[in-house]
Order: structure tokens, then sequence, then C-alpha cells
């Protein structure tokens, strides 16, 4: 069975869904945001945040917004704004839905940011890695700063951590086929 894969900008319509996706993802953490929260940074920057679409499924998003280097948004806040003269662009959040990680989809959300980023001039990509999920980020290229002090609010474990925006052409856009959607991690 092929599935379709597609970024796209977030819709008006999807906010019930990634207000469900952030809440599994993060309640047990004790970081999840709310709705209002999500929304007012996805609409501080609009172009650079990003549902994932599986053949008409919302299987993720991105959220991600300018802001200085070594700051970010306050959980929860709907009045942060963002700084539009940044070069850092900061992940604020990325979720895939609990059935369909281990799959590589993030890996969509993170290629759209990263052309993102390059088109639009940004230099570094910032975020905060919660709930151990640093070998992760490690894996893809980030890296905590020397005396980088521990993000306040964002849990005992969070890590501030950064990567610099790769020079060279973006990657070709095109719509993916992906199989076997079900199928178990190897």
């Amino acid at each position: 069975m092929n599935h379709e894969i597609r970024t796209r900008p977030v819709a008006d319509g999807d906010w019930d869904g990634i207000a469900l996706l952030e809440h599994r993802a993060y309640h047990r953490l004790g970081l999840s945001e709310g709705r209002a929260a999500l929304e007012a940074k996805a609409h501080a920057s609009p172009a650079t945040c990003f549902a994932l679409d599986l053949s008409g499924r919302l299987a993720g998003y991105l959220l991600a917004l300018p802001y200085p280097e070594s700051a970010y948004p306050r959980l929860g806040a709907t009045d942060d704004e963002p700084t539009p003269a940044s070069r850092n662009l900061h992940l604020h959040d990325i979720v895939v839905a609990e059935d369909l990680r281990h799959r590589g989809l993030a890996r969509h959300l993170l290629n759209r940011l990263t052309t993102t980023a390059r088109s639009h001039g940004y230099e570094q990509i910032s975020l905060v890695a919660v709930g151990g999920s640093e070998t992760f980020w490690s894996a893809r290229g980030f890296t905590t700063g020397r005396g980088a002090v521990p993000p306040a609010g964002y849990g005992p474990t969070a890590v501030y951590m950064s990567r610099a925006v790769p020079a060279g052409p973006a990657p070709r856009r095109e719509t993916e086929k992906w199989a076997d959607v079900g199928a178990p991690r190897t």
C-alpha cells in the first residue's frame, strides 16, 4: 500500500488535530501548551510552520519562528513576539502521530524547515530538546553550546541545541510515495 506524503502550510482546519497531537506528545512531561499558545506561535511566523499530510491525514506538524540565538519562546505564552531581524530560526515544536513514529516521517518536516530557513536567509536553527530527545537531535547535527544554561520551564532535562543552516542547493521538492505505512520498525 502506497501513501502520499506532503508537507504544507498549516491550515485553519488543522488546529484541533495539532492540539491533540501536541497534548499526546507532551502532557506526560507536563509541557503541553494548549491550542491558543500553539496558534499564536504559528500566526507569528506562518511561513515557517508546517503540517505533515499522509494521504489526507494530519500525521504531524512543525512550528518554528525567528528568535534570538540562545533564547526561546515561553511555554504556554500567547504574547511572545518573534524577532524578524534574527538570523536564527527557532524550531519550537515538532510532533509526528504516535502510531507513525520511527518511520522517518519527521525528516520530511525537518527538510522543509531547512529549505525554508535557507531560502529566507536564516543562518542557524535552534531548539530546546525535552524528555531525553537530545540524542535524536544530535544525530541530526544539533549541538549544545558551551556553558549553555538549561532552558527554564521546559523540564529538568531540557537542553538548548542549535545547528547551522547548511549551504547548498535546496533538496528537490516532490511528492513522495511511502509504502507499508503500518510496517513494524526494523
